[in-house]
């Protein structure tokens, strides 16, 4: 594991959160985290233009300006300084998709968490599915991301998920029990370098049951409310990730929130959302959820 030199000026020394950073759930934290993965879907003059339109709602939407809802969105590397310059003026977070584990170096093709928060990114996705199913992310390679991605003052949006959807004839708390216990394995696996180095802080845990990604629908309502309950009562048994939050992907769309009656606290999605339309729908169900007049 690399060991970051001395910070340059105005930038937050390894595993120093900052105020810009998403992940602290705390006291004073919007209840409800809503983000989107653009993934490779859109060209770059296409991101752009969705950015623009996300950013106009965003800046006169109720849920975002309040304060009741953190907003993030995750584009492509190329795009990551042009979107960030579309967003300026909002409360709209920027994520990456991938960083590098090390923070400098001969690594061709490679982008450091050092280099994407000197460009003002507050989180970057790790552990995804589709990076471990086509790149070869080992367990390994997650946790040194994880780290990187704390030591660089960074939110890691930890990305975890069972395999296999339950059988037939399994009980719903069987099939809770199960997915949770195959979640905070990874979770203990994801964040074992960090915390071999006394990095932890707080994460946005986004629970992706791999057989729901690129799926018709999510995951059943009950299984996805059991699931992010006890990842949450997980979370809590760890001090030094207090301030951490936990959010459903895995086809999740407009709709969700409303069927989780409040026990679903956030979304990272993807497809979905393409359409911005589907980004104020959802944050019109958030102001329903907590009794805001629009």
């Amino acid at each position: 594991m690399l060991t970051p030199e001395t910070p340059a000026p105005g930038t937050p020394a390894p595993g120093t959160p900052t105020s810009e950073t998403l992940g602290d759930g705390g006291a004073g934290a919007p209840p409800l985290t809503v983000g989107v993965s653009l993934k490779m879907y859109f060209g770059h003059a296409r991101t752009l233009e969705w950015t623009r339109a996300v950013a106009d709602v965003a800046r006169t939407h109720p849920a975002v300006t309040g304060g009741l809802v953190d907003l993030f969105v995750v584009p492509t590397f190329p795009a990551l300084v042009p979107v960030r310059e579309a967003l300026a003026g909002t409360r709209v977070h920027l994520g990456a998709q991938d960083l590098a584990w090390a923070d400098e170096g001969a690594y061709t093709g490679e982008v450091s968490g050092r280099e994407l928060r000197e460009i003002g990114c507050d989180l970057v996705e790790v552990g995804h599915a589709e990076r471990r199913r086509l790149f070869g992310e080992d367990d390994r390679v997650v946790a040194d991301k994880v780290h990187a991605a704390l030591r660089n003052g960074l939110t890691p949006l930890l990305c975890v998920g069972e395999e296999t959807a339950p059988a037939d004839g399994v009980a719903a708390a069987d099939a809770v029990a199960a997915a949770l216990a195959a979640v905070t394995a990874q979770l203990d696996s994801a964040l074992a370098a960090a915390a071999a180095a006394g990095a932890l802080g707080p994460v946005l845990v986004a629970y992706e049951p791999v057989w729901a990604i690129g799926a018709p629908a999510p995951a059943p309502d009950a299984h996805v409310v059991g699931v992010l309950e006890g990842l949450r009562a997980w979370l809590g048994t760890c001090p030094e990730l207090a301030g951490s939050r936990v959010v459903y992907g895995g086809s999740a769309g407009p709709g969700l929130l409303t069927r989780g009656a409040g026990r679903i606290r956030g979304l990272f999605l993807g497809r979905f959302a393409h359409d911005p339309a589907a980004v104020a729908a959802i944050l019109d169900e958030a102001l329903a959820l907590e009794g805001v007049a629009a």
